[in-house]
């Protein structure tokens, strides 16, 4: 790929969605070891569901939150509002964890650099600090 010239389009196919043991539903939107700098999914979760406590190994995390109310915790932040429009960044080894709690799905893009990869995350908690 010529990166001054090539210009990539791409739209996400809804039926792609899948379920993840974190209790969100994801759509990939862009991650490919062509561009391994950064990845682009779609996040989904339901009304009254809390993601599990994770952290990402090496990579750090954007959410930009589409629809729906949550709470965050992430690193050490508790329970902060967050509403569409916002924009969370989660640095690399910081617990996170959404509490959706709105009446409708939580829609929020996760934007990673570099790029996630399953061996990334780490369900439970971060080690701690020597």
């Amino acid at each position: 790929m010529n990166r001054k010239t090539a210009v990539v389009h791409v739209r996400p196919d809804e039926r792609q969605e899948y379920p993840t043991a974190e209790r969100v539903r994801i759509l990939e939107s862009w991650n490919t070891r062509q561009d391994p700098a950064v990845s682009v999914a779609r996040a989904r979760l339901a009304a009254g569901e809390s993601s599990e406590v994770h952290w990402l190994e090496g990579v750090d995390e954007r959410f930009v939150i589409l629809s729906g109310r949550a709470t965050l915790e992430a690193g050490d932040i508790a329970d902060r509002a967050v509403a569409p429009g916002d924009v969370v960044f989660v640095p690399a080894g910081a617990r996170q964890r959404f509490h959706n709690t709105g009446s409708e799905d939580l829609v929020f893009l996760c934007i990673c650099t570099p790029r996630f990869t399953p061996g990334c995350y780490h369900a439970g908690e971060p080690p701690a600090d020597p």
